[in-house]
Order: C-alpha cells, then structure tokens, then sequence
C-alpha cells in the first residue's frame, strides 16, 4: 500500500522577499514538533495575515483556518479591538510581575475568570501557557496534600494517549510514549488508565451502551488509585474531550462516576481545558457542559484567542484554604504569568464571547458541524467522526467493516506523505495527527456557520477521496 509523495506547500516560484523569508527559516529557525531535514530541504509555509476563519500567506493565497491556529484563534483572526487593548495597556503598564504586587488588569481577570468557573473555584493562579497550567496545578496538588497532613500522596493519573504539556511535570502527565523516552526518566508518579475512545473499545459492548462503558472507563481510575493506594494518590488529570487520539468525547455519566471515585478517595480532579475552555465546546468551561464540579481547572489557548500569551489554574477554597494563612506560601511562578498586556487583551476577548453570543452560537450549531463531517462516512477510509461543540475528529481507516487501521508506515505515507500537504493546497489548515491511529482534527474559530461547514465537508472529500484511490 502506497501513497505517492507530495512537495510540501509552496512550491510555486517565490518573490525575492519570500525566498529570502524562507532562506532565512532553514538558517536559523528552529520549529516545534517539527521535523527540521523537511524545513531544510522544502522550506516552510509562511503566514503572513489573518482575517476572520482565513489565513493567507506570503503569495495572498487564503486558508480556511480549520484548526484555530492550534485551538487558539476562537474569536476569529483581525480582532482589531483585542489590538487595541495591548496597546491601551501597552502605554499606560507594560509589564509588571504578581511577585507579592499586583495590577489592575490581572486583579480584573482573576475575578472575571472566577465568576464564570463554576461552583468555589474562586482562586486564580497566572502563568503563561497550557503546560506551565498543568504544571502549576501538578505541583500544587502535592503541596496542598503535604499541608494538610496527607505527604505520601504525589502521584498523579491520567489517561492513555492523552496530552498534557512538554515540561517536566506536565510531561510526566502526558500519555504518549514516544513523546517522553527521549527525555527520560521523567518526573516519577505519572500512571496511565484506559482512554474514552468508544469506536476502538471492545469492553462493555461500548459502540452499543456508551453510558456501561463511561462507567467501566471511571471504574479503571478507581482500580489504579486502589492499586497504587489511595494514601499515595494526589489528583487525577482529565481533559472533558481528549485532544490527542482524536477527539475523544465522554460517554454519559462518566464525569458523575469520576467525581464519585475521587471524593471517595480524598483524590483531585482536575480538569485539564487547555484546548476545551472559551467556548471550544460551547460553554466558558466544558465542565459545565458535563456537569461536573471539579477542584482545578487548567486553561490558556483561547482565553485571549491567541492575541496575546496567558495561562491560568483555577483553584478551589479547599485547595486554597491551607495557603491563606500563616507563614505557608506557594514557592512557584512564572515571570510573565498574569502579564498586563495579556490580562486587559483577554478581558476584551471575553467581552467580545459575551456581546456576540459565540458560546451559544457554538451549541446551537454543533450538530450541523457535525452532520457536515458525517457526510464522509460515504467514503470507505472514513471510520468515525466523533467529537463535540467545534472541536471533531476523523479517524481515517483501511477497512470499514473490520475497522482495520493503518500500520506505523502506512500512516507516515498517508498523513506525512499526502494528507497535511494535499489539504493545506486545497485551502485548509488543519491537522493531520497520528498520536494514536490516523486522524484528521477540526476545531475551527468559533464564529463559522453552515456555508463554511459545507465548504470544509467539500475540501475534505475531495482530498480524502484522492488519498484512498492513491493507497
């Protein structure tokens, strides 16, 4: 099974300005989670402008930005009112730190964010990003539990493929081999339990009663936190729709049973709504969408729409009660975490959520998104859509009846080789992921409607349609 190889987009002849662009990439620019001989040998897309659900590049070509950016750009690209806030509060505080002072701007931001997390999560600790989030709230679940009596329990768990940050604690988190067994050995205390991803479960006749395999799902977090005993565990760490895997969401009642388990136990949760929070699955937090109260909440991404760079752990009372009094302080911080700029453009990027109504336009058109990508299950290397709010999934297979998937080559040919070149040319940015088996990943701004799931449904088919004639 092959699949023919494809230049990496823009191959066109180049202007003088654009090739000295690229020229100067391969010399000095380093770019993540990438593979760098690709950027040597090919050179590297530039994006030079956005403006509402497109991208463009050096050549004025327009994209439909599928993927928000990276699950960023929720309230859509050329906000010049998020603009303007940087530079309002550009000129009159550029920076200051929350290093024992404070300034309005964050102070403003901390009770916006508390008022909208629900039930005592009241408490707001700044950073810069989703895995400094991650990684403030791992630490913290273990000072809390030395504070309060309890010091063997440090060990965290999360689930199998699922993504949660590079640093060393957040990594630690993050369920994806290949990710980590270069940087090993990692922070100890990380332990896996089984994902939610219904299409590929085999227990509990899962395609047939999601709501019994939501339940056997919970249930293996209980037989971890027995197994490694409760005295030993800290907090359990769970995105509301899994990201890496592809979209993975939850079965109903599985946060009920999660809630149940770690309050039984004395364990955290903690809601991992780094890509889900601000509107990605139709509420401010997806945890409100579930129905379920837990005791942090890490977030970044889509609190400014990408504008400017914020991270954010929301804690609850209890978490914070050891910590408002006496002589105990949190020894953790970040230089940049809650920075003026950042705070004022997200407080006007929340405004602008509010005014246009854009959580609420998510709910009510989430299942013409999704009725949209559906469609594609007419193709025989579609096996599953799945996924909720503006944020799906499309696992790709080589056998629909048997569900027989790709192996680790086959994949490389079919992502790598065609998929993420053929789409970006037929004017889609989005993303082509194999952390797990193929799969294609939409979560596009916020403020799209049915013309442009049309369109999106139409690219797709035509390049998907291609792939499978090339395997």
């Amino acid at each position: 099974m092959t699949v023919t190889d494809q230049l990496v987009p823009g191959s066109a002849p180049l202007d003088d300005e654009g090739a000295a662009l690229r020229e100067s990439a391969a010399e000095h620019l380093w770019l993540h989670f990438s593979r760098q001989s690709v950027l040597e040998r090919h050179g590297v897309p530039i994006i030079v402008r956005g403006e509402g659900h497109h991208i463009f590049d050096d050549r004025g070509k327009r994209y439909i930005d599928g993927l928000s950016g990276l699950f960023v750009v929720n309230a859509g690209h050329g906000r010049k009112r998020l603009a303007e806030a940087a530079a309002k509060q550009a000129n009159q505080l550029a920076f200051f730190p929350i290093w024992s002072y404070a300034h309005p701007s964050a102070i403003r931001l901390a009770e916006r964010l508390a008022d909208e997390a629900p039930g005592d999560l009241n408490r707001v600790f700044f950073s810069t990003g989703g895995g400094e989030a991650v990684e403030t709230a791992f630490k913290l679940a273990k000072h809390y539990f030395k504070l309060t009596g309890k010091p063997t329990k440090h060990k965290v768990i999360s689930r199998a493929i699922a993504y949660h940050g590079t640093p060393q604690g957040a990594l630690a988190l993050t369920g994806i081999p290949a990710m980590k067994q270069m940087f090993e050995p990692l922070t100890p205390g990380g332990f896996r339990v089984p994902n939610t991803n219904i299409y590929r479960a085999e227990e509990m006749n899962a395609p047939t009663d999601p709501e019994a395999f939501g339940r056997w799902a919970a249930d293996r977090i209980e037989e971890q936190i027995l197994f490694e005993g409760p005295e030993t565990v800290a907090a359990v760490f769970l995105e509301p729709v899994q990201n890496s895997g592809g979209c993975f969401p939850p079965p109903p009642g599985y946060f009920h049973r999660v809630r149940q388990i770690c309050d039984k136990y004395d364990v955290l949760l903690v809601s991992d709504e780094v890509i889900c929070a601000f509107g990605r699955i139709g509420n401010t937090f997806a945890c409100d969408t579930y129905g379920y109260l837990p005791d942090m909440i890490t977030c970044a991404k889509a609190m400014t729409s990408g504008y400017s760079p914020i991270g954010a752990t929301i804690v609850s009372d209890r978490i914070y009660e050891p910590f408002s009094s006496g002589t105990a302080s949190f020894p953790h911080g970040y230089t940049f975490g809650g920075h003026p700029v950042s705070a004022a453009v997200a407080l006007e990027n929340l405004d602008i959520f509010e005014e246009e109504g854009l959580n609420a336009h998510v709910r009510e058109n989430s299942p013409r998104f999704r009725a949209a990508l559906e469609r594609l299950t007419d193709l025989p290397i579609v096996g599953d859509v799945r996924g909720d709010g503006y944020f799906f999934g499309i696992e790709l297979v080589k056998d629909k009846a048997t569900k027989e998937t790709f192996d680790d080559a086959e994949s490389e040919r079919l992502l790598r080789g065609f998929l993420s070149t053929a789409l970006f040319d037929a004017g889609l940015y989005c993303r082509a992921d194999d952390r797990g088996d193929p799969v294609i990943q939409l979560a596009p701004p916020l403020t799209i409607g049915q013309r442009e799931f049309d369109e999106i449904e139409g690219i797709l088919r035509g390049v998907l349609t291609e792939a499978w004639a090339h395997l």
